[in-house]
C-alpha cells in the first residue's frame, strides 16, 4: 500500500546544470530486511539535494548521482528505519530496510481520506495485497473468508460465478438490505465481484459507527473501501498472473440405490399390509421395474449429471510513467465451467487507471473499469436426480435420452442438456468510470472533485422446451428481459491538515449526490415452434405473449464534517456528521443527520511505559455514533397500481388495483445506535501485535414489512417498527513467531462472536408466521422438538397422542397430553453461528513459500435438505436414513408406509422435525505451496520475478454431517467444489 500512499520524490529536479553533466546513472532494489521481497514506493534521495526517485513495485529504482566517491543516498519508507547509503564506486546496489516496529506510521485508507495506522480511533482492519492473492478467486472477498473479525463471508453456492453473502457485525434489519457498502477509489459501487482480484491494491473495512458514519446511511452495514493499483515513475512494469484449476464435487449425499429403494418400498407396503414377502412384489412393481431389479439395474441419476469443472484466470497488468504522469492498466480473463453441463461463465474485464499533474498545484485522474459477463445457468436439476426412481434407465437402445424412464411421472434429469431444448444465458456489461480533479489550494488545503458513473446493460434470454425440468410436458416457453442502470456521483471533498507544536489537526467537509436509474422489460411467450430459434423470435409464440417494463429511479443527497484532532500524538479525538436526504422516504422524513464521536489515548507514549520494553505497542480506543439505513424499494411511501386481466361481457378492458404493498406516507429512517471499546496491542518488539473490540448496536424504527389482513385488499405495508440489538466481540491476533533472513514464519489468529436479538416487534408479540420472535436472531427455526421415534413398548402413550410405533415422537412442552402448534413448538436454533474464528499459516524458505488457511463456523443450526428426502410410501426415491422397522428399533427415522403421502408425514406427523441439525463446521480453506525462482536464472531472460505455485481451495471439511459441507447452509444444490489449481506470477 505504500507505493500508493507516498508522494513520489522528485526525479531529476532543478538542480545545477553545470552537476547534471557530470553525473553516472545507479541503479538498485531496496528490500525487506526480513522478507527479502522488493518494497515499492520508497523513496530514494541524493543526500542534500532534491535528486531523487521512488522504487517500482519490485523495488528497483534508477537513478543520476554526481560523480566521485562522495555521493551518498538517503532511502525512506513508511514503516521502515531510514538508511543513508555511500554509493562509492557501486553502479547496482541492494539496500535492505529494517522495519520500524514502533514507528506505526503505514497509512489506512479511511472515508475521504487517509491517516496513520497509529491515529486510528475507530474500528478498522487493513488488508494488504500480499493478503489477497493467497486463494486465487473470482470474488476477493472470497479470499477473506474468516481473516476479517467481525465479518462473516459465505459462499451463496457452488455453481459457476456464485456470489458471497457478506454480513458487517451481524443482520441488523429484517426486511431492509443488511449487506455493506463498497467504496472503490473513493466512489461508491455496488458490484465487488467486478474488481479482478489482481488489481487490487489494498482494502479496508470499517465496523464502528464513529468510521461509517462519515458515509452516513449507504455505511449503515459496514463499508469496504477498496484501492485499485496506481502506475509509478520509472520505468514500465509488466507483470503476468495466469492460474488452471481443476474442481470437483467433494461434499454430496447419495440417496437409494436400487436395492435401497426396493427395500423402502417393500417395507413401505409391508407397514401398510399390502406385502409379507418377496412373492408379493408384482403388487408394488411394474413390470418394467421387475424387469429392472431381476437385471441389477441400478442408476446413480446424480453422477449422470456432474463432471469435472474448470476455474481459470489470466491477467496482464502495465503500469509506469514519469514524475507527472502516471498509469495503470490491465486485461483479465476468467473461466469457470461449473460442475453441471451448460453452467459457465466467461467474464473479461478491463481497467485503466491515469494520474496527471498538471502543475504543483493541479492534479486529475480517470479509473475506469469495463467487465464483460456471458455466463449460462443450468436450472438445478438434483432435486429431480434425488427423487427419481433408480430402477429407471437413461437412455433408450439407441442411446437416446428417454423423456420419462420406466413410464413413471417424474421427467428424466437429463433432459435440459439435449440441444436446443433449454438455454439461460445472461449477458451484462458494466461500465465504472471515475473522474476527479484535486487542486491544492494551500499546503494545508485540499479540494477535489470526483465524479462516478456506472452504467450496467445486460439481458437474459430463457428457453424451456416441451420436454424439459421446467416445463414438464407442457408447451414451450420463451423470455427476454433487459435491464438498464445508470447510477451518478458526485462528491466534492475539502481537506485542512496542519500540524502546529503538539497539535495536529484534520477538517473534511464533504457534499455528495447519488442517483440511481433502473430500466427494465420482460417479454414472453408459449409454444415457440422452432425450438432452435430459442428465445430470439418471440413473436413466432402463438400462446400467452406478455409484454410489460418498469422503471425506478431514487436519489441521496449528502452533506457531510469530520474534524480529526490529536495532541502529543497521543490523544485523540474524531468528531463526524452527516446530514442523509433520501427520496425514498416520506416526505417530512427524507432527511436524518448522523453523529458519531470516537476518542484514542496511546498508553504506549506514556512516560510511565516506557520502562516496560515487551510492551511496544498500546492503543485504547473508544466510539459512539447513530447510522441509518433506508435501503427498501423505491416508492414504498406511495400506493402504486397494478393492471389484472378485466372484461365488461366479452370485451377485454384493462383493470387496475392496489399492488401487494401499500404506501406509507410516514416512512422514516431506520436508526442505529453503536458503541464500541478497542484495545490495539504489540509485544515483544510487535512480534506480536492484534487488536480486541467489544460493540453493542441497537437499532430501532426497522423498516419492517407488516403484513395485513386479507380484508384490506393488499398483503403488506412497509413501516418503521421494532427494534434489534447486536452485541459482540471480536480478537485479531498475528505473530511473527521465526523471523531470520532465510526462514520466516507468521501465524494469524481471528475469533469472534456476534448475539443478535430482536428485541421488538411491531405487533408486540412474536410473528410466527414470518418466523420472528423476540430474544431471537434474525434467522431461527421454530418447530416441534423431536426426541425420538414411538417405540413397540411405548405403544399406549403414542395412541394417547393419536400416533403409533414407528411414527415421530416429539416433545409435548406444556405437558398437557397434547401436542399442539401453539403450545409446543419452540425456537430450535438459529442459522448464525456462535462463534467464527480462523487460523493462518505463512512460511517462506528461501525460494519456497507455504500458506494455508483454516476457518471455523461453530453453533449455527441448518434445516438440511437431504434429510427432508423421504417418502414413506416409497414412490419418490428417499434419502439413505437408519428407519424404524420391528426389526430396527431406530430413534432417527419414522417407518415407511406406503399409505401415508409424504405431504402427510411432513404436514401431520412431525415431519419437518426431521431436517434439524448442527451445522458447525471446520474447513481447510486453502493450501498454497510456492517457489520464486533464483534471480540469477531470471536475469538471462530478463525476467525480473517469477513465481510458480500450486493451490488446493475446500480441500476438507469438518462436521457432524458426512458427504455434506454445512456453508451450503442446509440446500443441497450445487455442492460448493473442491479446486485444484497451478499458476504463474511474472514481473518484468
Amino acid at each position: 500500500m505504500k507505493h500508493k500512499l507516498l508522494l513520489p520524490a522528485i526525479l531529476l529536479c532543478a538542480g545545477m546544470p553545470a552537476w547534471a553533466q557530470q553525473s553516472r546513472s545507479v541503479t538498485g532494489q531496496v528490500l525487506d530486511a526480513v522478507t527479502g521481497e522488493g518494497l515499492p514506493g520508497v523513496t530514494v534521495l541524493v543526500k542534500n539535494t532534491t535528486v531523487g526517485a521512488s522504487t517500482d513495485p519490485d523495488g528497483r529504482f534508477l537513478l543520476s548521482v554526481p560523480d566521485g566517491s562522495e555521493a551518498s543516498l538517503t532511502v525512506s519508507s513508511i514503516g521502515y528505519l531510514t538508511q543513508t547509503i555511500t554509493v562509492g564506486s557501486q553502479t547496482d546496489l541492494k539496500i535492505k530496510l529494517a522495519p520500524d516496529r514502533k514507528a506505526l506510521d503505514e497509512v489506512v485508507v479511511i472515508g475521504y481520506g487517509q491517516v496513520k495506522k497509529s491515529d486510528v480511533t475507530g474500528a478498522i482492519v487493513s488488508v494488504k495485497e500480499a493478503d489477497l492473492k493467497k486463494v486465487p478467486v473470482a470474488n476477493v472477498m472470497e479470499s477473506l473468508q474468516g481473516r476479517l473479525p467481525g465479518v462473516d463471508i459465505v459462499s451463496a453456492g457452488g455453481q459457476a460465478g456464485a456470489p458471497v453473502n457478506i454480513t458487517v457485525r451481524g443482520n441488523r434489519s429484517i426486511n431492509a438490505s443488511n449487506g455493506p457498502l463498497f467504496v472503490v477509489d473513493g466512489v461508491q459501487y455496488n458490484s465487488i465481484q467486478d474488481i479482478n482480484p489482481n488489481d487490487i491494491a489494498s482494502m479496508e473495512v470499517l465496523k464502528d459507527a464513529a468510521s461509517t458514519a462519515i458515509y452516513g446511511a449507504r455505511g449503515a452495514n459496514g463499508v469496504i473501501i477498496v484501492s485499485t493499483k496506481k502506475g509509478a515513475a520509472g520505468k514500465t512494469r509488466v507483470t503476468l498472473n495466469s492460474y488452471y484449476g481443476i474442481t470437483d464435487r467433494v461434499y454430496y449425499p447419495e440417496v437409494n440405490n436400487a436395492a435401497e429403494f426396493v427395500a423402502q418400498k417393500r417395507e413401505a407396503n409391508r407397514t401398510s399390509g399390502r406385502w409379507a414377502t418377496i412373492a408379493d412384489d408384482p403388487k408394488i412393481f411394474t413390470a418394467t421395474e421387475l424387469e429392472a431389479i431381476a437385471n441389477g439395474t441400478s442408476t446413480n441419476w446424480a453422477d449422470l449429471l456432474f463432471r469435472d469443472g474448470v476455474q481459470q484466470e489470466h491477467q496482464i497488468g502495465l503500469s509506469g510513467g514519469s514524475e507527472k504522469t502516471k498509469f495503470y492498466l490491465s486485461g483479465d480473463y476468467y473461466n469457470e465451467q461449473g460442475l453441471f453441463r451448460n453452467d459457465n461463465l466467461n467474464r473479461y474485464s478491463f481497467r485503466a487507471n491515469l494520474d496527471q499533474a498538471l502543475n504543483d498545484k493541479v492534479s486529475i485522474g480517470l479509473q475506469n473499469q469495463l467487465t464483460y459477463y456471458n455466463q449460462n445457468t443450468r436450472r438445478d436439476p438434483t432435486n429431480q436426480a434425488n427423487k427419481i426412481n433408480p430402477l429407471g434407465t437413461p437412455y433408450d437402445a439407441d442411446g437416446k435420452i428417454i423423456n420419462y424412464p420406466n413410464n413413471q411421472a417424474f421427467i428424466n434429469p437429463l433432459v435440459d442438456e439435449l440441444p436446443d431444448n433449454y438455454t439461460n444465458n445472461t449477458r451484462t456489461t458494466r461500465t465504472f468510470s471515475t473522474a476527479y480533479i484535486s487542486y491544492q489550494i494551500l499546503p494545508s488545503l485540499n479540494l477535489r472533485s470526483n465524479l462516478g458513473l456506472t452504467l450496467s446493460n445486460g439481458r437474459t434470454g430463457i428457453y424451456q422446451g416441451q420436454y424439459t425440468l421446467d416445463r414438464n410436458g407442457q408447451v414451450s416457453q420463451s423470455s427476454y428481459g433487459t435491464q438498464f442502470d445508470t447510477n451518478w456521483s458526485w462528491e466534492n471533498i475539502l481537506n485542512y491538515n496542519k500540524t502546529f507544536g503538539n497539535h495536529s489537526l484534520t477538517a473534511t467537509g464533504v457534499t455528495s449526490l447519488l442517483t440511481f436509474n433502473t430500466e427494465n422489460s420482460n417479454a414472453q411467450g408459449r409454444n415457440q415452434l422452432l425450438a432452435y430459434q430459442e428465445f430470439f423470435a418471440l413473436a413466432n409464440a402463438n400462446q400467452q405473449v406478455g409484454i410489460n417494463s418498469a422503471y425506478t429511479d431514487s436519489k441521496l443527497i449528502s452533506f457531510t464534517g469530520r474534524v480529526q484532532y490529536g495532541f502529543k500524538g497521543k490523544y485523540l479525538l474524531t468528531l463526524t456528521g452527516r446530514e442523509d436526504l433520501s427520496s425514498k422516504l416520506a416526505r417530512g422524513n427524507k432527511g436524518s443527520f448522523f453523529p458519531s464521536a470516537a476518542v484514542a489515548w496511546r498508553i504506549i507514549d506514556e512516560e510511565f511505559m516506557k520502562d516496560i520494553t515487551s510492551v511496544t505497542d498500546l492503543k485504547l480506543r473508544a466510539s459512539y455514533g447513530r447510522a441509518g439505513n433506508y435501503d427498501v424499494p423505491a416508492y414504498s411511501s406511495q400506493s402504486l397500481l397494478s393492471r389484472i386481466p378485466y372484461a365488461f361481457g366479452e370485451t377485454a378492458a384493462a383493470g387496475y388495483t392496489f399492488a401487494n404493498r401499500i404506501g406509507n406516507p410516514e416512512l422514516g429512517w431506520e436508526i442505529s445506535l453503536t458503541k464500541n471499546v478497542g484495545l490495539d496491542f504489540g509485544f515483544l518488539d510487535n512480534r506480536v501485535t492484534g487488536s480486541v473490540d467489544v460493540y453493542d448496536t441497537k437499532t430501532s424504527d426497522l423498516l419492517l414489512n407488516r403484513f395485513l389482513p386479507l380484508s384490506s385488499g393488499v398483503s403488506f405495508i412497509t413501516q418503521n417498527i421494532g427494534k434489534t440489538r447486536n452485541r459482540g466481540v471480536e480478537v485479531g491476533l498475528n505473530a511473527r513467531v521465526v523471523e531470520r533472513e532465510d526462514f520466516t514464519w507468521n501465524v494469524g489468529l481471528t475469533w469472534f462472536k456476534n448475539k443478535e436479538e430482536i428485541l421488538e416487534l411491531g405487533t408486540g408479540t412474536n410473528d410466527i408466521t414470518n418466523g420472528l420472535f423476540i430474544g431471537s436472531p434474525v434467522r431461527v427455526f421454530y418447530d416441534y422438538e423431536k426426541i425420538g421415534i414411538w417405540q413397540t413398548d411405548e405403544a399406549d402413550a403414542a395412541k394417547a397422542f393419536g400416533q403409533k410405533p414407528g411414527q415421530i415422537k416429539v416433545k409435548d412442552l406444556d405437558g398437557d397430553g397434547r401436542i399442539t402448534a401453539a403450545n409446543d413448538r419452540r425456537v430450535l436454533g438459529t442459522a448464525v453461528p456462535k462463534w467464527s474464528g480462523s487460523i493462518s499459516s505463512d512460511l517462506s524458505y528461501k525460494g519456497f513459500d507455504l500458506s494455508f488457511q483454516v476457518f471455523a463456523r461453530i453453533g449455527q443450526m441448518i434445516n438440511y435438505d437431504y434429510a427432508q428426502i423421504f417418502d414413506p410410501q416409497g414412490i419418490e426415491n428417499s434419502s439413505r436414513q437408519n428407519y424404524w422397522t420391528p426389526e430396527n428399533p431406530s430413534n432417527d427415522y419414522p417407518r415407511p408406509d406406503a399409505a401415508l403421502s409424504k405431504s402427510t408425514l411432513q404436514n401431520g406427523l412431525f415431519g419437518t422435525t426431521l431436517g434439524y441439525r448442527d451445522g458447525s463446521y471446520v474447513k481447510l480453506r486453502g493450501v498454497t505451496l510456492g517457489y520464486n525462482l533464483p534471480a540469477s536464472w531470471l536475469e538471462k531472460v530478463a525476467i525480473s520475478s517469477a513465481r510458480v505455485y500450486v493451490q488446493g481451495k475446500n480441500l476438507v471439511t469438518l462436521s457432524e454431517i458426512d458427504n455434506y459441507d454445512p456453508e451450503r447452509g442446509g440446500a443441497i444444490t450445487t455442492p460448493i467444489p473442491r479446486v485444484i489449481s497451478a499458476g504463474i506470477n511474472l514481473g518484468f
